[in-house]
């Protein structure tokens, strides 16, 4: 068998909870550069102030980028980005088992619509704490580095105090209605299609729980995520990249995109989204299922108990 044995006891909520933020950090730092040139090709058409720059697919989007501005602007807001998946992941994925079983009363094998249900309660409470994390991200990613182009931020802290000064509370969280239905759909579809194709796999004895499973599953829920999530995803892109005052709400970016670039404009970087969600999903999982089963990794939360760490864990009752 390929990669860590399942435990017959179920890790416990915290271990579920870090495991799930230290894996989404792992996949984060292989897939940047691709969530990069998704962000740019989504904002592609309301770029201004840039003459000659013009992306043409994932691929020549990174070479445009490494060309014009450097190989470090792929990675253009991953602080933020790592910041975002500490807190966001270990809410929706790490939560996920324990809603599904609170609203299942604890039985086994629950329905697709309580799953489905599960996913988008933890994808719209991940969103709501973690917002300001995914406002800074993006505009990190959207900014370029190009001489005689003036830059919105020059580090992330700096962008939160700015953000904050100049547009207030509701800066931070702009686009939280398009970020909370975006995520909750690719949250429910995400872990939904990937619990149901996992079940399909062993119940048909197809492969064992092992790394070939969970990757088969990661990747089949990532396609699938990415044609359902796809129009949502640029929208909540645009409207939290744009300045005050260019959009009066999320629908009324739709609404001007519909208008001015057509239905086509709701699916830019729709293969770097595929791409970036089909390897993001793989690599989060499988580190998910590997970290989680870790033997290591749970001594190592359980010895957090002896510090101030262990005090908040204890505190929430997160016991290992």
């Amino acid at each position: 068998m390929v990669g860590l044995k399942p435990s017959d006891v179920p890790p416990p909520l915290g271990v579920k909870m870090a495991s799930a933020g230290a894996a989404a950090c792992v996949a984060d730092l292989f897939t940047f550069p691709l969530d990069t040139a998704k962000v740019r090709l989504q904002i592609q058409g309301e770029m201004k102030g840039v003459e000659g720059i013009r992306y043409r697919g994932v691929f020549g989007t990174i070479s445009t980028m490494i060309r014009t501005e450097g190989p470090r602007s792929l990675y253009n807001g991953l602080v933020a980005g790592l910041q975002r998946q500490v807190c966001f992941a270990s809410i929706r994925i790490g939560l996920y088992d324990t809603v599904k079983d609170f609203y299942t009363g604890g039985k086994d094998k629950p329905g697709v619509l309580v799953r489905i249900l599960a996913g988008c309660t933890t994808g719209a409470m991940a969103v709501s704490f973690a917002q300001p994390t995914d406002v800074v991200k993006v505009r990190f990613q959207a900014q370029m580095n190009l001489d005689g182009v003036a830059r919105r931020y020059t580090g992330t802290m700096q962008a939160y105090k700015h953000i904050f000064q100049n547009e207030g509370i509701r800066g931070l969280w702009k686009g939280t209605l398009p970020n909370i239905t975006r995520n909750a759909l690719v949250n429910c579809t995400e872990l939904v299609t990937y619990d149901l194709i996992k079940e399909a796999i062993l119940r048909h004895n197809l492969m064992s729980d092992n790394l070939p499973c969970h990757f088969v599953s990661a990747f089949g829920a990532g396609f699938v995520t990415t044609v359902i999530a796809s129009p949502v995803d640029v929208v909540k892109t645009r409207y939290m990249n744009s300045p005050p005052g260019q959009y009066k709400s999320a629908i009324n970016c739709a609404w001007t995109m519909m208008t001015k670039e057509g239905p086509t404009a709701f699916y830019k970087g729709f293969v770097p989204s595929f791409l970036r969600l089909g390897s993001w999903n793989v690599v989060m999982f499988v580190s998910f299922e590997q970290i989680k089963r870790d033997s290591h990794f749970k001594i190592w939360l359980k010895n957090l108990n002896h510090h101030w760490v262990g005090t908040l864990l204890k505190k929430y009752q997160f016991t290992f």
